[in-house]
């Protein structure tokens, strides 16, 4: 893993992980879920294939449009009760993308502002992902042990530092 900057011309240059942790913190800003703000980012050899964020379906309503968080509403704490959320989580619309554009992401690094969910991870695992490098935690270590069991390299990010194996 790329960990310091490089000095071209006297300019400091973001490695490539910094770089594309940036691009997912400015990807979450589409996030219409009211919870949480996630985005996330698939790379292969340097490369984005796709992005996603976590909302809606396409042209289905948001919560703010329907009066709010159904969720929030029944106090459902969060990492549980998915199927109550209108939302679509980043990591799935990401992969959604890639597959609707015929974008093949076997091989492929998914940087990510969260650490994924269990439904998240059984879709990441399927699509053949490689590497997780994620920012913030989520209360979900079922997902960690299933990413861990099909050899999914899952690094917890932190500027200038990696942590690998978390």
């Amino acid at each position: 893993m790329e960990q310091n900057k490089d000095n071209i011309s006297g300019n400091m240059r973001p490695s490539w992980d910094e770089y594309f942790m940036d691009i997912v913190e400015l990807i979450k800003n589409r996030s219409t879920c009211l919870r949480r703000h996630v985005g996330a980012l698939i790379v292969k050899d340097k490369r984005i294939l796709a992005t996603g964020y976590n909302g809606a379906p396409t042209g289905c309503k948001h919560c703010l449009e329907l009066g709010g968080c159904i969720r929030e509403k029944l106090s459902v704490p969060s990492g549980q009760r998915h199927e109550l959320c209108r939302a679509t989580h980043a990591e799935q619309n990401a992969i959604a993308q890639a597959a609707y554009s015929g974008t093949c992401v076997k091989g492929g690094t998914l940087y990510v502002t969260a650490q994924p969910c269990i439904l998240c991870a059984k879709l990441i695992i399927n699509a053949g992902i490689e590497k997780i490098i994620f920012k913030g935690e989520y209360p979900d270590e079922m997902s960690m042990d299933l990413l861990q069991e099909a050899g999914v390299r899952v690094i917890k990010y932190e500027k200038e530092k990696l942590v690998e194996g978390v």
